[in-house]
């Protein structure tokens, strides 16, 4: 990246921006908190922009999240809190400090030792647990994977992928059993284990667990609304359908559409 370029447009963007909390009614009446909605829808949409591989998509959403980035350093200023070259200098210092790899004598053989020296920077930063840092609002599927991520960096970790499939195959004996004992409070923790198997077996797959099941969840709205438009066309709702009925045009759409 050329960076004078880069250098001139993120200045352009920062005038923009004073510019408009100064002279912008809506621009003037936000606060950190009235943004911080805003800031999670527009992660998600970053997040769909990724998960649909949309390049033209993920240009715009990372700009928007920029704008966000730049709005809250703005906040941030006027209530004397920090600056935005504050902000920027603290994540190199961080960087700096987290790389001792690249900025120090330190010798790392491959990403795994990277990993654990950065969990190991981190407690000697001040983190009183190995698992500080994951945020409490994270999506459960997500905060699975990370949990899992930092506690394989002190080696509470299996060995093979076959040991966790073995664990998941026992939560599932373990469900099937709650199950039919009808207990609910220990159908909910044994499905809670189960889940959080599985996502340990997606690691070890080297899956995406969340993204996984993002795909499966857009597969299903295009397969279903297909099937929505299947029955309309032949003058019919799912609603007066039979089940057997649906699952017939369903094959079908699954047979001309394998993939989606």
């Amino acid at each position: 990246m050329q960076q004078e370029p880069a250098a001139a447009a993120f200045m352009r963007l920062v005038k923009i921006m004073d510019e408009l909390r100064e002279k912008c009614p809506w621009d003037r009446k936000q606060t950190e908190q009235t943004l911080r909605p805003l800031t999670i829808e527009e992660t998600y949409e970053l997040a769909d922009a990724i998960t649909d591989k949309d390049w033209k998509g993920i240009k715009e959403e990372l700009g928007d999240l920029l704008l966000h980035i730049l709005f809250y350093s703005k906040i941030g200023t006027e209530q004397r809190q920090f600056t935005l070259d504050e902000m920027i200098n603290g994540i190199c210092d961080k960087l700096i400090n987290r790389h001792p790899h690249i900025y120090g004598d330190i010798t790392v053989k491959d990403e795994e030792e990277v990993k654990q020296n950065w969990e190991k920077l981190k407690l000697k930063e001040g983190k009183r647990s190995v698992l500080g840092g994951v945020p409490v609002s994270l999506p459960a599927v997500v905060k699975a994977t990370r949990l899992q991520e930092k506690a394989k960096q002190v080696g509470f970790e299996w060995d093979t992928r076959e040991q966790v499939w073995d664990k998941v195959e026992e939560e599932t004996h373990e469900l099937h059993e709650a199950v039919t004992l009808n207990d609910e409070a220990k159908i909910e923790e044994e499905f809670g284990d189960l889940l959080f198997s599985l996502i340990n077996y997606a690691r070890f797959l080297q899956i995406d667990a969340e993204n996984a099941l993002e795909k499966t969840n857009k597969k299903f709205i295009s397969r279903f609304t297909r099937m929505e438009e299947q029955a309309m066309q032949g003058g019919r709702s799912l609603q007066d359908m039979s089940l057997a009925e649906m699952d017939a045009i369903w094959d079908r759409i699954k047979k001309q559409n394998p993939g989606s």
